[in-house]
Protein backbone atom coordinates (compact mmCIF):
# COMPACT_ATOMS: atom_id res chain seq x y z
CA UNK A 1 0.00 0.00 0.00
CA UNK A 2 2.89 2.34 0.70
CA UNK A 3 4.02 2.04 -2.93
CA UNK A 4 0.65 3.41 -4.10
CA UNK A 5 0.72 6.36 -1.75
CA UNK A 6 4.32 7.22 -2.72
CA UNK A 7 2.79 8.45 -5.95
CA UNK A 8 1.12 11.19 -3.92
CA UNK A 9 4.41 12.29 -2.37
CA UNK A 10 5.67 15.53 -4.01
CA UNK A 11 9.32 14.54 -3.63
CA UNK A 12 8.72 11.13 -5.14
CA UNK A 13 6.75 12.80 -7.93
CA UNK A 14 9.60 15.23 -8.63
CA UNK A 15 12.17 12.47 -8.85
CA UNK A 16 10.03 10.38 -11.14
CA UNK A 17 9.25 13.42 -13.27
CA UNK A 18 12.91 14.37 -13.59
CA UNK A 19 13.84 10.81 -14.42
CA UNK A 20 11.40 10.83 -17.30
CA UNK A 21 13.27 13.79 -18.76
CA UNK A 22 16.59 11.98 -18.51
CA UNK A 23 17.45 10.80 -22.01
CA UNK A 24 19.86 7.83 -22.06
CA UNK A 25 23.12 8.75 -23.75
CA UNK A 26 23.14 5.48 -25.62
CA UNK A 27 19.88 6.25 -27.44
CA UNK A 28 21.75 7.40 -30.56
CA UNK A 29 24.00 4.32 -30.69
CA UNK A 30 23.20 1.49 -33.11
CA UNK A 31 23.67 -2.23 -32.90
CA UNK A 32 27.38 -1.98 -33.71
CA UNK A 33 28.24 -0.53 -30.26
CA UNK A 34 30.70 -2.89 -28.61
CA UNK A 35 29.76 -4.81 -25.50
CA UNK A 36 32.40 -3.03 -23.43
CA UNK A 37 31.18 0.38 -24.58
CA UNK A 38 27.55 -0.63 -23.88
CA UNK A 39 28.53 -1.63 -20.33
CA UNK A 40 30.34 1.67 -19.86
CA UNK A 41 27.30 3.66 -21.03
CA UNK A 42 24.97 1.75 -18.72
CA UNK A 43 27.22 2.43 -15.74
CA UNK A 44 27.32 6.11 -16.67
CA UNK A 45 23.52 6.28 -16.92
CA UNK A 46 23.11 4.50 -13.57
CA UNK A 47 25.44 7.02 -11.93
CA UNK A 48 23.60 10.00 -13.40
CA UNK A 49 20.19 8.71 -12.34
CA UNK A 50 21.51 8.09 -8.84
CA UNK A 51 22.74 11.67 -8.66
CA UNK A 52 19.33 12.93 -9.82
CA UNK A 53 17.55 11.00 -7.08
CA UNK A 54 19.89 12.44 -4.49
CA UNK A 55 19.12 16.03 -5.48
CA UNK A 56 15.41 15.80 -4.55
CA UNK A 57 14.68 19.13 -6.22
CA UNK A 58 10.97 19.80 -6.62
CA UNK A 59 9.83 20.83 -10.07
CA UNK A 60 7.65 23.90 -10.26
CA UNK A 61 4.13 24.26 -11.60
CA UNK A 62 5.52 26.37 -14.42
CA UNK A 63 8.01 23.62 -15.35
CA UNK A 64 5.27 21.02 -15.65
CA UNK A 65 2.93 23.27 -17.63
CA UNK A 66 5.66 24.33 -20.06
CA UNK A 67 6.81 20.75 -20.61
CA UNK A 68 3.20 19.63 -21.09
CA UNK A 69 2.86 22.12 -23.94
CA UNK A 70 5.91 20.58 -25.61
CA UNK A 71 5.01 16.90 -25.41
CA UNK A 72 1.19 16.54 -25.06
CA UNK A 73 -1.21 16.86 -28.00
CA UNK A 74 -3.06 20.16 -27.56
CA UNK A 75 -6.60 18.87 -27.15
CA UNK A 76 -7.15 20.16 -23.61
CA UNK A 77 -7.76 23.71 -22.47
CA UNK A 78 -6.30 22.89 -19.09
CA UNK A 79 -6.72 24.80 -15.84
CA UNK A 80 -3.29 26.14 -14.77
CA UNK A 81 -3.04 23.77 -11.83
CA UNK A 82 -0.72 20.82 -11.23
CA UNK A 83 -2.25 18.33 -8.80
CA UNK A 84 -0.01 15.80 -7.08
CA UNK A 85 -2.01 14.14 -4.31
CA UNK A 86 -5.44 13.70 -2.82
CA UNK A 87 -7.21 12.26 0.19
CA UNK A 88 -10.94 11.99 0.66
CA UNK A 89 -12.56 15.10 -0.81
CA UNK A 90 -9.35 17.14 -0.76
CA UNK A 91 -6.74 17.64 -3.47
CA UNK A 92 -3.27 19.16 -3.18
CA UNK A 93 -1.26 20.94 -5.82
CA UNK A 94 2.47 20.81 -6.45
CA UNK A 95 3.03 23.66 -3.95
CA UNK A 96 1.02 21.89 -1.25
CA UNK A 97 -2.09 24.11 -1.46
CA UNK A 98 -5.33 22.36 -0.43
CA UNK A 99 -8.55 22.35 -2.46
CA UNK A 100 -12.02 20.98 -1.78
CA UNK A 101 -12.84 18.82 -4.79
CA UNK A 102 -16.37 19.22 -6.13
CA UNK A 103 -15.35 17.81 -9.53
CA UNK A 104 -14.36 14.26 -8.48
CA UNK A 105 -12.51 13.85 -11.76
CA UNK A 106 -15.69 14.77 -13.69
CA UNK A 107 -18.00 12.59 -11.60
CA UNK A 108 -15.52 9.70 -11.48
CA UNK A 109 -14.09 9.52 -7.95
CA UNK A 110 -17.27 8.45 -6.20
CA UNK A 111 -15.32 7.33 -3.12
CA UNK A 112 -13.02 10.32 -3.17
CA UNK A 113 -9.25 10.00 -3.32
CA UNK A 114 -7.29 7.20 -1.68
CA UNK A 115 -10.23 5.23 -0.32
CA UNK A 116 -8.50 2.49 1.71
CA UNK A 117 -10.74 -0.35 0.49
CA UNK A 118 -10.25 0.73 -3.12
CA UNK A 119 -6.47 0.99 -2.65
CA UNK A 120 -6.40 -2.43 -1.01
CA UNK A 121 -8.40 -3.98 -3.86
CA UNK A 122 -6.12 -2.46 -6.51
CA UNK A 123 -2.93 -3.38 -4.66
CA UNK A 124 -3.98 -6.94 -3.89
CA UNK A 125 -5.10 -7.60 -7.47
CA UNK A 126 -2.00 -5.97 -8.98
CA UNK A 127 0.11 -8.34 -6.91
CA UNK A 128 -1.75 -11.31 -8.43
CA UNK A 129 -2.87 -10.58 -12.00
CA UNK A 130 -3.41 -7.29 -13.85
CA UNK A 131 -4.12 -8.19 -17.47
CA UNK A 132 -4.57 -11.26 -19.68
CA UNK A 133 -6.99 -9.99 -22.40
CA UNK A 134 -10.44 -11.33 -23.17
CA UNK A 135 -9.08 -14.48 -24.76
CA UNK A 136 -9.33 -15.96 -21.26
CA UNK A 137 -11.84 -15.95 -18.39
CA UNK A 138 -11.02 -14.10 -15.19
CA UNK A 139 -12.81 -14.22 -11.85
CA UNK A 140 -13.05 -10.43 -11.15
CA UNK A 141 -14.75 -9.80 -14.52
CA UNK A 142 -17.41 -12.44 -13.90
CA UNK A 143 -17.96 -11.28 -10.32
CA UNK A 144 -18.41 -7.67 -11.38
CA UNK A 145 -20.80 -8.63 -14.18
CA UNK A 146 -22.87 -10.72 -11.75
CA UNK A 147 -23.24 -7.70 -9.47
CA UNK A 148 -24.35 -5.44 -12.32
CA UNK A 149 -26.86 -7.96 -13.64
CA UNK A 150 -28.27 -8.77 -10.21
CA UNK A 151 -28.85 -5.08 -9.44
CA UNK A 152 -30.37 -3.99 -12.75
CA UNK A 153 -32.83 -4.79 -15.56
CA UNK A 154 -30.01 -6.36 -17.59
CA UNK A 155 -29.11 -9.97 -18.33
CA UNK A 156 -25.66 -9.46 -19.87
CA UNK A 157 -22.73 -7.03 -19.69
CA UNK A 158 -20.12 -5.98 -22.24
CA UNK A 159 -17.07 -4.26 -20.74
CA UNK A 160 -15.09 -1.49 -22.41
CA UNK A 161 -12.67 1.22 -21.28
CA UNK A 162 -14.73 4.44 -21.23
CA UNK A 163 -18.14 5.98 -21.61
CA UNK A 164 -17.74 6.77 -25.28
CA UNK A 165 -16.73 3.14 -25.92
CA UNK A 166 -19.76 1.93 -23.98
CA UNK A 167 -21.93 4.03 -26.29
CA UNK A 168 -20.10 2.79 -29.39
CA UNK A 169 -20.95 -0.75 -28.28
CA UNK A 170 -24.59 0.29 -27.81
CA UNK A 171 -24.65 1.70 -31.35
CA UNK A 172 -23.28 -1.53 -32.81
CA UNK A 173 -25.53 -3.74 -30.71
CA UNK A 174 -28.59 -1.71 -31.74
CA UNK A 175 -27.85 -2.07 -35.43
CA UNK A 176 -27.01 -5.76 -35.09
CA UNK A 177 -30.25 -6.31 -33.17
CA UNK A 178 -32.28 -4.74 -35.96
CA UNK A 179 -30.50 -6.78 -38.61
CA UNK A 180 -31.06 -9.93 -36.55
CA UNK A 181 -34.73 -9.04 -36.00
CA UNK A 182 -35.35 -8.38 -39.71
CA UNK A 183 -33.41 -11.18 -41.43
CA UNK A 184 -35.33 -10.84 -44.69
CA UNK A 185 -35.27 -7.04 -44.85
CA UNK A 186 -32.81 -5.44 -47.27
CA UNK A 187 -32.66 -2.19 -45.30
CA UNK A 188 -33.35 -2.82 -41.59
CA UNK A 189 -33.52 0.20 -39.25
CA UNK A 190 -30.07 1.80 -38.86
CA UNK A 191 -30.79 5.37 -37.78
CA UNK A 192 -30.84 6.95 -34.32
CA UNK A 193 -32.63 9.61 -32.32
CA UNK A 194 -30.70 11.80 -29.90
CA UNK A 195 -31.66 15.03 -28.15
CA UNK A 196 -30.72 18.66 -27.66
CA UNK A 197 -28.08 19.28 -24.96
CA UNK A 198 -26.97 15.67 -25.23
CA UNK A 199 -23.43 14.40 -24.75
CA UNK A 200 -22.55 10.78 -25.54
CA UNK A 201 -18.81 10.91 -26.21
CA UNK A 202 -16.10 11.92 -28.67
CA UNK A 203 -15.46 8.91 -30.88
CA UNK A 204 -17.00 9.13 -34.35
CA UNK A 205 -20.16 7.15 -33.52
CA UNK A 206 -20.90 8.61 -30.11
CA UNK A 207 -19.86 12.05 -31.35
CA UNK A 208 -22.59 11.79 -33.98
CA UNK A 209 -25.08 11.40 -31.11
CA UNK A 210 -23.70 14.48 -29.30
CA UNK A 211 -25.72 17.62 -29.97
CA UNK A 212 -23.11 20.37 -29.65
CA UNK A 213 -22.12 21.29 -33.19
CA UNK A 214 -18.67 22.62 -32.30
CA UNK A 215 -17.75 19.12 -31.08
CA UNK A 216 -18.84 17.55 -34.39
CA UNK A 217 -18.07 20.08 -37.11
CA UNK A 218 -14.25 19.73 -37.24
CA UNK A 219 -14.56 15.96 -37.79
CA UNK A 220 -17.44 15.70 -40.23
CA UNK A 221 -18.64 13.59 -41.85
CA UNK A 222 -19.43 11.71 -38.66
CA UNK A 223 -21.72 8.68 -38.54
CA UNK A 224 -24.83 9.51 -40.62
CA UNK A 225 -28.42 8.81 -39.72
CA UNK A 226 -28.79 10.73 -36.42
CA UNK A 227 -31.69 13.13 -35.85
CA UNK A 228 -31.66 15.53 -32.89
CA UNK A 229 -35.01 16.27 -31.31
CA UNK A 230 -35.91 18.60 -28.47
CA UNK A 231 -35.32 16.96 -25.09
CA UNK A 232 -38.79 16.16 -23.79
CA UNK A 233 -40.68 16.40 -27.11
CA UNK A 234 -42.40 13.02 -27.22
CA UNK A 235 -44.66 13.93 -30.16
CA UNK A 236 -41.62 14.54 -32.38
CA UNK A 237 -40.16 11.22 -31.25
CA UNK A 238 -43.35 9.33 -32.01
CA UNK A 239 -43.59 10.85 -35.46
CA UNK A 240 -40.01 9.94 -36.37
CA UNK A 241 -40.27 6.45 -34.91
CA UNK A 242 -43.26 5.80 -37.16
CA UNK A 243 -40.91 6.00 -40.17
CA UNK A 244 -39.60 2.53 -39.30
CA UNK A 245 -35.99 3.67 -39.81
CA UNK A 246 -34.92 4.13 -36.18
CA UNK A 247 -32.73 1.43 -34.66
CA UNK A 248 -32.57 3.05 -31.22
CA UNK A 249 -33.27 6.15 -29.18
CA UNK A 250 -30.36 7.39 -27.04
CA UNK A 251 -31.25 9.51 -24.01
CA UNK A 252 -29.66 10.63 -20.75
CA UNK A 253 -32.19 10.45 -17.90
CA UNK A 254 -30.27 13.39 -16.47
CA UNK A 255 -28.07 15.44 -18.79
CA UNK A 256 -24.75 16.26 -17.11
CA UNK A 257 -22.57 17.96 -19.71
CA UNK A 258 -25.69 19.51 -21.20
CA UNK A 259 -26.45 21.52 -18.05
CA UNK A 260 -27.99 19.22 -15.37
CA UNK A 261 -31.38 18.84 -16.99
CA UNK A 262 -33.60 15.98 -15.88
CA UNK A 263 -36.21 14.21 -17.96
CA UNK A 264 -39.78 14.03 -16.75
CA UNK A 265 -41.31 10.67 -15.85
CA UNK A 266 -43.96 11.22 -18.52
CA UNK A 267 -41.28 11.71 -21.19
CA UNK A 268 -39.31 8.56 -20.38
CA UNK A 269 -42.44 6.43 -20.00
CA UNK A 270 -43.69 7.71 -23.33
CA UNK A 271 -40.32 6.92 -24.92
CA UNK A 272 -40.58 3.37 -23.62
CA UNK A 273 -44.06 2.91 -25.08
CA UNK A 274 -43.15 4.52 -28.40
CA UNK A 275 -40.04 2.38 -28.83
CA UNK A 276 -41.98 -0.79 -28.03
CA UNK A 277 -44.62 0.12 -30.62
CA UNK A 278 -42.03 0.88 -33.31
CA UNK A 279 -39.67 -1.98 -32.55
CA UNK A 280 -36.82 0.43 -31.73
CA UNK A 281 -34.49 -0.01 -28.78
CA UNK A 282 -34.35 2.42 -25.87
CA UNK A 283 -30.83 3.22 -24.66
CA UNK A 284 -30.20 5.05 -21.39
CA UNK A 285 -26.82 6.75 -21.16
CA UNK A 286 -26.02 6.78 -17.43
CA UNK A 287 -22.29 7.35 -17.87
CA UNK A 288 -22.40 10.42 -15.61
CA UNK A 289 -25.70 10.16 -13.75
CA UNK A 290 -25.60 6.44 -12.91
CA UNK A 291 -24.21 4.39 -10.04
CA UNK A 292 -25.41 6.34 -7.02
CA UNK A 293 -24.89 9.91 -8.24
CA UNK A 294 -28.63 10.71 -7.99
CA UNK A 295 -29.22 8.86 -4.73
CA UNK A 296 -30.58 5.91 -6.70
CA UNK A 297 -28.25 3.16 -7.85
CA UNK A 298 -29.44 3.80 -11.41
CA UNK A 299 -30.89 7.19 -12.32
CA UNK A 300 -33.77 5.66 -14.28
CA UNK A 301 -35.06 3.94 -11.12
CA UNK A 302 -36.56 7.28 -10.10
CA UNK A 303 -38.71 7.18 -13.24
CA UNK A 304 -39.91 3.58 -12.98
CA UNK A 305 -38.82 2.95 -16.58
CA UNK A 306 -36.32 0.38 -17.83
CA UNK A 307 -34.30 0.52 -21.06
CA UNK A 308 -33.14 -2.21 -23.42
CA UNK A 309 -29.53 -1.04 -23.10
CA UNK A 310 -27.78 1.06 -20.46
CA UNK A 311 -24.27 2.50 -20.68
CA UNK A 312 -22.06 3.13 -17.64
CA UNK A 313 -18.53 4.35 -17.04
CA UNK A 314 -17.29 7.27 -14.97
CA UNK A 315 -17.59 6.21 -11.29
CA UNK A 316 -17.61 2.45 -11.82
CA UNK A 317 -13.93 1.75 -11.10
CA UNK A 318 -13.27 4.75 -8.86
CA UNK A 319 -10.69 6.36 -11.14
CA UNK A 320 -9.48 3.51 -13.31
CA UNK A 321 -10.74 3.35 -16.92
CA UNK A 322 -13.81 1.21 -17.46
CA UNK A 323 -17.06 1.27 -19.40
CA UNK A 324 -19.99 -1.12 -19.39
CA UNK A 325 -22.87 -1.73 -21.78
CA UNK A 326 -25.74 -3.59 -20.09
CA UNK A 327 -28.27 -5.35 -22.30
CA UNK A 328 -31.33 -7.58 -22.05
CA UNK A 329 -31.21 -11.18 -23.22
CA UNK A 330 -33.30 -10.16 -26.22
CA UNK A 331 -30.47 -7.90 -27.40
CA UNK A 332 -27.80 -10.39 -26.44
CA UNK A 333 -29.34 -13.03 -28.72
CA UNK A 334 -28.38 -10.92 -31.72
CA UNK A 335 -24.68 -10.76 -30.77
CA UNK A 336 -22.19 -13.36 -31.98
CA UNK A 337 -18.52 -14.11 -31.36
CA UNK A 338 -16.39 -11.48 -33.05
CA UNK A 339 -19.11 -8.83 -33.32
CA UNK A 340 -17.23 -6.59 -30.90
CA UNK A 341 -14.22 -6.71 -28.61
CA UNK A 342 -11.50 -4.93 -26.68
CA UNK A 343 -7.98 -5.84 -25.63
CA UNK A 344 -7.95 -4.10 -22.26
CA UNK A 345 -11.62 -4.06 -21.33
CA UNK A 346 -12.79 -5.76 -18.15
CA UNK A 347 -9.30 -6.74 -17.03
CA UNK A 348 -8.89 -8.25 -13.56
CA UNK A 349 -7.25 -5.13 -12.10
CA UNK A 350 -9.92 -2.64 -13.11
CA UNK A 351 -12.74 -5.07 -12.28
CA UNK A 352 -11.33 -5.64 -8.78
CA UNK A 353 -11.36 -1.87 -8.29
CA UNK A 354 -14.93 -1.67 -9.62
CA UNK A 355 -16.13 -4.36 -7.24
CA UNK A 356 -14.76 -2.34 -4.32
CA UNK A 357 -16.63 0.74 -5.55
CA UNK A 358 -19.85 -1.07 -6.39
CA UNK A 359 -20.09 -2.88 -3.05
CA UNK A 360 -19.93 0.45 -1.20
CA UNK A 361 -22.08 2.58 -3.47
CA UNK A 362 -24.86 -0.01 -3.88
CA UNK A 363 -25.44 -0.24 -0.13
CA UNK A 364 -28.92 1.23 0.56
CA UNK A 365 -27.63 3.22 3.54
CA UNK A 366 -24.90 4.77 1.35
CA UNK A 367 -27.48 5.76 -1.27
CA UNK A 368 -29.73 7.23 1.42
CA UNK A 369 -26.82 9.41 2.54
CA UNK A 370 -26.29 10.63 -1.03
CA UNK A 371 -29.95 11.68 -1.19
CA UNK A 372 -29.69 13.39 2.19
CA UNK A 373 -26.51 15.26 1.29
CA UNK A 374 -27.93 16.22 -2.11
CA UNK A 375 -30.97 17.79 -0.49
CA UNK A 376 -28.73 19.51 2.05
CA UNK A 377 -26.55 20.96 -0.73
CA UNK A 378 -29.45 22.26 -2.82
CA UNK A 379 -31.17 23.83 0.19
CA UNK A 380 -27.92 25.47 1.24
CA UNK A 381 -27.29 26.82 -2.25
CA UNK A 382 -30.80 28.23 -2.47
CA UNK A 383 -30.45 29.86 0.93
CA UNK A 384 -27.11 31.48 0.14
CA UNK A 385 -27.25 32.15 -3.60
CA UNK A 386 -30.81 32.42 -4.83
CA UNK A 387 -31.04 36.13 -4.07
CA UNK A 388 -28.11 36.93 -6.35
CA UNK A 389 -29.14 38.62 -9.58
CA UNK A 390 -26.93 36.36 -11.70
CA UNK A 391 -28.34 33.09 -10.35
CA UNK A 392 -31.25 31.97 -12.56
CA UNK A 393 -31.89 28.47 -11.22
CA UNK A 394 -30.49 25.83 -8.89
CA UNK A 395 -31.38 22.30 -9.95
CA UNK A 396 -30.18 18.75 -9.58
CA UNK A 397 -30.69 15.26 -8.25
CA UNK A 398 -28.67 13.83 -5.38
CA UNK A 399 -25.08 14.97 -5.80
CA UNK A 400 -25.28 16.15 -9.39
CA UNK A 401 -26.27 19.81 -9.05
CA UNK A 402 -26.27 22.74 -11.45
CA UNK A 403 -26.30 26.48 -10.80
CA UNK A 404 -27.51 28.27 -13.94
CA UNK A 405 -26.22 31.83 -14.34
CA UNK A 406 -27.13 34.66 -16.67
CA UNK A 407 -23.45 35.13 -17.51
CA UNK A 408 -20.50 32.85 -18.24
CA UNK A 409 -19.51 30.75 -15.25
CA UNK A 410 -15.75 30.71 -15.93
CA UNK A 411 -14.89 33.78 -13.79
CA UNK A 412 -16.64 32.18 -10.84
CA UNK A 413 -14.86 28.87 -11.43
CA UNK A 414 -11.50 30.69 -11.52
CA UNK A 415 -12.22 32.71 -8.39
CA UNK A 416 -13.31 29.60 -6.49
CA UNK A 417 -10.12 27.81 -7.51
CA UNK A 418 -8.04 30.68 -6.17
CA UNK A 419 -10.01 30.36 -2.92
CA UNK A 420 -9.41 26.62 -2.62
CA UNK A 421 -12.49 25.10 -4.31
CA UNK A 422 -12.60 23.13 -7.56
CA UNK A 423 -15.84 23.22 -9.57
CA UNK A 424 -16.85 22.63 -13.22
CA UNK A 425 -18.95 24.27 -15.91
CA UNK A 426 -21.67 22.69 -18.05
CA UNK A 427 -24.33 23.62 -20.59
CA UNK A 428 -23.24 26.57 -22.73
CA UNK A 429 -20.65 27.55 -20.15
CA UNK A 430 -23.31 29.31 -18.07
CA UNK A 431 -23.93 26.47 -15.59
CA UNK A 432 -21.77 25.64 -12.58
CA UNK A 433 -21.68 21.86 -12.26
CA UNK A 434 -21.18 20.37 -8.79
CA UNK A 435 -20.39 16.64 -8.76
CA UNK A 436 -18.47 16.01 -5.52
CA UNK A 437 -17.31 12.62 -4.29
CA UNK A 438 -20.34 10.81 -2.90
CA UNK A 439 -18.59 10.55 0.48
CA UNK A 440 -18.45 14.32 0.99
CA UNK A 441 -19.43 15.57 4.44
CA UNK A 442 -21.95 18.28 5.27
CA UNK A 443 -19.12 20.33 6.78
CA UNK A 444 -17.25 20.20 3.47
CA UNK A 445 -20.45 21.20 1.66
CA UNK A 446 -20.83 24.14 4.07
CA UNK A 447 -17.29 25.30 3.30
CA UNK A 448 -17.80 24.87 -0.43
CA UNK A 449 -21.02 26.89 -0.61
CA UNK A 450 -19.46 29.62 1.52
CA UNK A 451 -16.59 29.93 -0.96
CA UNK A 452 -19.02 30.09 -3.91
CA UNK A 453 -21.04 32.74 -2.08
CA UNK A 454 -17.99 34.87 -1.34
CA UNK A 455 -16.78 34.63 -4.94
CA UNK A 456 -20.06 35.65 -6.59
CA UNK A 457 -18.94 39.27 -6.75
CA UNK A 458 -16.62 38.45 -9.68
CA UNK A 459 -19.72 38.00 -11.84
CA UNK A 460 -20.63 41.66 -11.23
CA UNK A 461 -17.13 42.72 -12.20
CA UNK A 462 -17.14 40.68 -15.41
CA UNK A 463 -20.67 41.65 -16.45
CA UNK A 464 -19.89 45.36 -15.96
CA UNK A 465 -16.83 45.00 -18.19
Amino acid sequence: MSSVFNLCNPVFFANRYNNLNAKPHNARYKIHVTSSRRTELREQLTTELGEQRAVNTLVSQEDVINDDKEVIVGTYGRTPLVLTSGKGCKLYDIDGKEYIDLTSGIAVNALGHGDPDWVRAVTDQANVLAHVSNIYYTVPQVNLARRLVASSFADRVFFSNSGTEANEAAIKFSRKFQRFSHPNKVDPPTEFISFTNSFHGRTIGSLALTSKEHYRTPFEPVMPGVTFLKYGDIEAVQELLSSGKIAAVFVEPIQGEGGIYGATKEFLKSLRSACDKAGSLLVFDEVQCGLGRTGYLWAHEAYDVTPDIMTLAKPLAGGLPIGATLVTERVNEAINNGDHGSTFAGGPLVCAAAIAVFDKVSDPSFLAEVTKKGDYLKNLLKKKLQGNKHVKEIRGFGLIVGIELDVAATPLVDACRESGLLILTAGKGDVVRLVPPLIISEQELDSSVEIIYKCLHVLDEKSSN
